[in-house]
């Protein structure tokens, strides 16, 4: 016979359950009327949508011309699957041959060619404006984060140190840097520095961006230093180690868990503030959305994926973020 206690226990199951899932059917209906709210909008503008247009600008097929390059005489045409092997005869009597798709030949056996005449061609998949972009945006993302932390963790412990030159100068960068927009910065890296140091745009763009996440990321740093008690300095010096061996082997492994979060936040704005490099026409995936919108005029579509592009960069590093989190955790 079952005890009093078990009933208590399932009952307290079972209404745990039911009110998560009547949350989780309230997410579900506030989700369902924003996108048919969305949906009603759409409706309301006189606008003909094409997404059938997009994917061309991810993968294409590039259609490669084979021209002869002599003048000469078609002397026999083989095909075989999918493509057809076209041989030619020079006026010098050489035979060459020519592979194009045995679907685009346009020439016949015994036709005669001058120099530049089309045989046939041959498509190959190529990288689209949208995909290119995508991938600029990854990597120009990637190297100003990398070189952003580096500049970050000096400047931040320059911020924390007893020297007062250090100290202050580390006091003015970061608070030059956070006083002024980074559309400015960007200009004055490029139009000015750019001109000066005969900088390539790639460059400025990636220093601009590197310059103002390392002000941000200082702050964080310096933040989670501070947050570690002193007495883990003063056990470490008591051990034997220097600042920079305590520093290193004990503060900042420590603080780096604290400044996880915070640190993912702003690498995530860095990833979206990137598309402001494409004021100096660097071909971001910002430039390309706009190149493509200009040739197709298919504003709304374009821009919607370039939107869920960039959250897709940015919730793919919150869950890297998030999986580094887990795996800090088990050690503490």
């Amino acid at each position: 016979m079952l005890s009093p206690l078990f009933f208590d226990v399932w009952n307290g199951i079972v209404n745990k359950d039911l009110k998560n899932w009547s949350w989780t059917l309230l997410t579900l209906l506030i989700l369902f009327a924003m996108g048919a709210g969305l949906w009603v909008a759409t409706k309301k503008i006189d606008y003909n949508w094409r997404w059938n247009r997009v994917p061309q600008y991810f993968l294409y097929h590039n259609e490669n011309v084979k021209t002869v390059p002599f003048d000469g005489r078609v002397t026999k045409i083989d095909q075989a699957g999918d493509t057809a092997t076209i041989s030619v005869l020079s006026e010098d009597d050489d035979v060459q041959t020519f592979v194009v798709d045995a679907e685009t030949v346009r020439v016949e056996v015994n036709e005669d060619l001058f120099e530049g005449d089309s045989l046939g061609s041959t498509f190959t998949w190529r990288i689209g404006p949208l995909l290119h972009g995508l991938w600029v945006t990854l990597w120009l993302s990637a190297a100003a984060s990398l070189f952003g932390l580096i500049i970050g963790l000096i400047t931040g412990l320059c911020r924390i140190s007893s020297n007062i030159t250090l100290r202050q100068l580390s006091i003015f960068y970061i608070e030059i840097i956070r006083g002024t927009p980074l559309l400015v910065q960007i200009f004055i890296f490029y139009f000015f520095l750019g001109t000066v140091l005969d900088i390539s745009r790639i460059v400025a763009g990636i220093s601009a961006l590197a310059i103002f996440a390392g002000a941000y990321v200082a702050e964080i740093i310096r933040a989670g230093i501070q947050s570690i008690p002193k007495g883990q300095m003063e056990a470490a010096r008591s051990l034997g180690m220097n600042v920079p061996q305590a520093m290193i082997y004990i503060i900042l492994p420590q603080a780096f868990k604290r400044i996880l979060p915070p640190l993912a936040g702003q690498f995530i704005s860095l990833i979206k503030d990137s598309s402001l490099v494409s004021v100096i026409a660097i071909t971001d995936l910002t430039k390309s959305g706009r190149e493509v919108i200009t040739s197709t005029f298919a504003t709304f579509e374009i821009w919607f994926i370039v939107a869920l592009l960039y959250l897709l960069l940015t919730s793919v590093l919150s869950q890297v973020i998030a999986w580094v989190e887990r795996r800090l955790a088990v050690s503490d």
